[in-house]
């Protein structure tokens, strides 16, 4: 059964490029374009990996990522925040709140995908 990934992320044009992608390596992809439907989705079937902007409707990131790390079925969830928010603070809060990894806007959606690959490839 492929691995399983959550993109939430409200950029059309970033969400196209992660689902190809992504799609493209073999996993299986599901979209959530603001807070609320990502923890719907998370709740229905939980993925092997978030990609979580901080920046979307509803609940932000920080708050999907504060949630999902509340609830003892989800600690195996892989978060990756995604977000245009670089400084020093911001990337403290979303590890604190716990986020596993945290990626700055613009970034390369390949890098990113091997990166997804390798941490996938790791679980067993």
């Amino acid at each position: 059964m492929p691995k399983s990934i959550l993109v939430v992320e409200d950029e059309p044009n970033i969400v196209l490029s992660l689902q190809f992608l992504m799609k493209k390596a073999g996993f299986d992809v599901r979209i959530a374009r603001d807070g609320e439907e990502a923890l719907s989705a998370v709740e229905a079937r939980a993925p092997d990996l978030i990609l979580l902007d901080v920046m979307i409707p509803k609940r932000d990131g920080y708050d999907v990522c504060q949630t999902v790390r509340a609830n003892p079925d989800w600690k195996n969830v892989y978060i990756i925040m995604l977000t245009a928010k670089g400084r020093d603070v911001d990337r403290e809060k979303g590890i604190a709140l716990g986020a596993n990894d945290y990626v700055t806007k613009p970034f390369s959606t390949r890098d990113l995908t091997e990166k997804v690959k390798q941490i996938l490839d790791g679980m067993s």
